[in-house]
């Protein structure tokens, strides 16, 4: 008995299926020079309660590509963190593989890269292959790929791509998607409330949060582009995560990155409730127990073990009881994730 009590929710729960990676909450993007140094001040002071996303599709001057792409990589080289990614140009643009040798010459590989406007799996099967071949001939592990689904081609095959070994997480493109129906979709619905509302753009949501939960991948959700009102960024976070499943969401600006953090936190009181339940749970080796009036079971652990591992990479307090449950467990477990990605991306298909 002692020997099965051994085994944690992470070892038991998930039987073949395999949970998504414990990402940040908040995916922030910074191209110049400035911020993205700025940028990377703030994460070693908030800690790796967010990514950073380094950019070289908007950030570099146009002529300039070869030059920012070699300024990412060294201030990759140069970060603290474990948590910084890089975003390339997309496959149809001429710089995109340079984009790669570039950023990994500088000798170390970012947590993820991001592909934009893919127009579907083909492209994202090719950026993952080049991603395996440029990593490896750098000395480096291929890092994940994350892809921004705003193109009709790449929603029409949003679960082939989710499907993708490679693949970590996918982004919503709110505003290339709108702009591509060329004005059937209004630009209102380029922020809240349309954005929410309107059939096409819940339509593309709802798809690539569905895909993602399907092949155990996060879904972020896309850019409010408020800086001076934290309280609808903070809105737009929360009706992501509860009316759409997204469990992610980009920032463009370092206001947002607190707000899209605490709203994509659970509270104080489910973290109290996840714990109890799963520390008895754990003393049960996961048979079903009673809590309150409530009985629980294996389908409900999931569900509280996931409320937990939230809290731990908001930069929230667990309870000390709950402690046993990640004893095993990285502080921030999208470290074993990406190891996990990294032996696969070589198999793109």
């Amino acid at each position: 008995m002692q020997a099965m009590r051994s085994r944690l929710p992470a070892d038991v729960l998930f039987d073949d299926a395999t949970p998504p990676p414990a990402l940040p909450a908040c995916d922030h993007y910074a191209g110049t020079e400035k911020l993205m140094r700025k940028s990377l001040a703030l994460q070693d002071a908030l800690g790796p309660v967010f990514d950073l996303t380094l950019d070289c599709e908007d950030g570099a001057a146009v002529g300039d590509e070869a030059g920012h792409a070699r300024l990412v990589g060294a201030l990759l080289a140069e970060s603290r963190s474990g948590r910084v990614g890089v975003r390339i140009h997309d496959v149809g643009h001429p710089h995109w593989r340079d984009d790669l040798r570039l950023i990994l010459a500088a000798g170390r590989a970012p947590a993820y890269v991001m592909l934009p406007k893919p127009r579907g799996a083909d492209e994202v099967r090719q950026a993952a292959l080049a991603l395996h071949e440029i990593s490896g001939a750098a000395g480096l592990p291929t890092p994940p790929l994350h892809a921004l689904i705003e193109t009709h081609g790449a929603l029409r095959e949003v679960d082939a791509i989710a499907a993708l070994p490679a693949v970590e997480s996918l982004s919503f493109g709110l505003m290339d998607f709108v702009s591509a129906h060329h004005g059937a979709i209004p630009a209102e619905a380029m922020a809240s409330p349309l954005q929410f509302e309107h059939p096409l753009v819940v339509r593309a949501k709802v798809a690539i949060a569905a895909a993602c939960h399907a092949h155990g991948k996060v879904p972020s959700h896309n850019v409010c582009t408020e800086v001076r009102d934290l309280s609808v960024v903070a809105a737009d976070a929360r009706r992501a995560r509860a009316t759409l499943g997204f469990t992610r969401m980009w920032s463009i600006h370092p206001a947002q990155i607190e707000a899209i953090v605490a709203a994509f936190a659970p509270s104080e009181a489910e973290i109290d409730v996840a714990a109890d339940i799963m520390t008895a749970a754990l003393k049960a080796d996961f048979a079903p127990i009673r809590h309150g009036d409530r009985l629980h079971d294996r389908a409900s652990f999931r569900y509280y073990w996931t409320v937990l591992r939230r809290a731990r990479q908001s930069g929230m307090t667990v309870p000390a009881h709950a402690e046993a449950l990640f004893a095993r467990a990285p502080a921030h477990a999208a470290h074993a994730a990406h190891a996990a990605h990294a032996a696969r991306a070589g198999d793109a298909t």
